[in-house]
């Protein structure tokens, strides 16, 4: 506890926020990558204690959110059409697809089930042999190496009745394509710091040359969030665009090497669409061919094959995960869409920008 509240610690937060706001002498525009970040700014007010020396805007940094729609789609039809049984995490399950959420796909007769690990939808692929158990495998350089475990246990054991419908990606190639966007206006981002504790810092720093944009890996309380705001700030004072680590108590250079071996082992790196961003070069992962039987998208190639899906018109998540629209601007913020009656994924999540607007400022911001 002791921890978390120096990490909380209020005093030491307004001095931070005080440093920022003095140091800069235009108005700068920083993404925070992680909605995990999101959530602690919105709760608490980070953003309004910066401002408007610097203007906070929300990343794509949601692994449910960024996660397609046809995606969804597939999932729903390998349950209700494939006959077999479709698992994944718990959120993933209420985010809509076109033809509504996978509890729907549930209720129309498919068997979709809630798992805490990719290994338990494995075992019980071997319980319930050869009944076909797919897991729907999302997230960034963070959950990549629970699924890469998964299917290095079900290849260990032959077993012929599991597979991974893969949707991960990674995190890097989005934030070059964010930077490199036309009307891109990021100045600077805090990348997130799970995702670095993983994969390390190394493949930021060619992006930071590139777009000249400081890029500061970023832990998660208050303190961590300014501390990495004054590092980015500060660069971009100077003229200077380089990756900093604030999470220095969980992040190495290196990152995790038994984690990138396993998810190296696994998966090769692919173009991934990405949900609010579109085909994002080097964006996601794929099963490399030793591990090929495990593909879903393989054995159930008939639910595989769906035409990309386009999102409600009254929904604007695609420019809430591009940081082009803050949520509360959102028409149907609040209105018609809810966290009970969700149009898009970012009011889904527990990492939604959405949902972190509408749980901590729903009343004061709404329309």
């Amino acid at each position: 506890m002791r921890l978390v509240d120096e990490y909380r610690d209020p005093a030491l937060a307004h001095a931070l926020a005080t440093a920022v706001v003095r140091r800069a002498t235009r108005r700068w525009t920083v993404m925070e990558v992680c909605g995990g970040q999101t959530h602690a700014i919105v709760e608490h007010g980070l953003d309004q204690l910066v401002a408007p020396a610097v203007e906070l805007l929300h990343g794509p940094g949601c692994p449910v959110c960024v996660t397609p729609l046809e995606t969804l789609d597939r999932a729903a039809s390998i349950a209700e059409e494939a006959g077999a049984i479709v698992c994944s995490f718990g959120d993933m399950l209420r985010v809509p697809g076109s033809r509504g959420d996978l509890f729907a796909a549930r209720a129309r007769g498919g068997d979709v089930r809630v798992v805490a690990t990719p290994l338990d939808a494995a075992r019980l692929a071997e319980r319930i042999a050869p009944q076909p158990v797919v897991f729907l495998a999302v997230g960034f350089e963070t959950t990549a190496p629970a699924a890469a475990a998964a299917a290095r246990w079900a290849l260990a054991r032959g077993l012929a009745n599991f597979f991974l419908l893969v949707a991960h990606v990674r995190v890097p190639p989005a934030l070059e394509a964010i930077a490199a966007a036309p009307d891109a206006r990021v100045h600077a981002f805090l990348a997130a710091g799970h995702v670095c504790t993983v994969m390390g810092t190394a493949e930021y720093e060619s992006i930071a040359a590139r777009h000249r944009v400081p890029i500061v890996a970023t832990g998660f309380e208050p303190v961590d969030i300014l501390e990495g705001l004054a590092l980015a700030v500060a660069q971009l004072e100077d003229g200077a665009a380089r990756v900093e680590n604030q999470y220095r108590r969980a992040v190495r250079p290196e990152g995790n090497p038994a984690a990138r071996a396993l998810v190296d082992e696994v998966f090769a790196v692919a173009d991934r669409p990405w949900r609010g961003i579109g085909l994002v070069p080097r964006g996601g992962l794929v099963l490399r061919d030793r591990y090929r039987a495990l593909d879903a998208e393989q054995a159930f190639p008939a639910c595989a094959a769906r035409e990309p899906a386009r999102e409600p018109e009254a929904c604007r998540a695609a420019d809430v995960l591009r940081g082009a629209l803050r949520p509360p601007a959102c028409p149907a913020f609040g209105r018609g869409c809810t966290p009970e009656h969700p149009l898009g994924a970012p009011m889904v999540s527990p990492e939604g920008a959405c949902a972190a607007y509408f749980r901590w400022r729903g009343a004061e911001e709404a329309p």
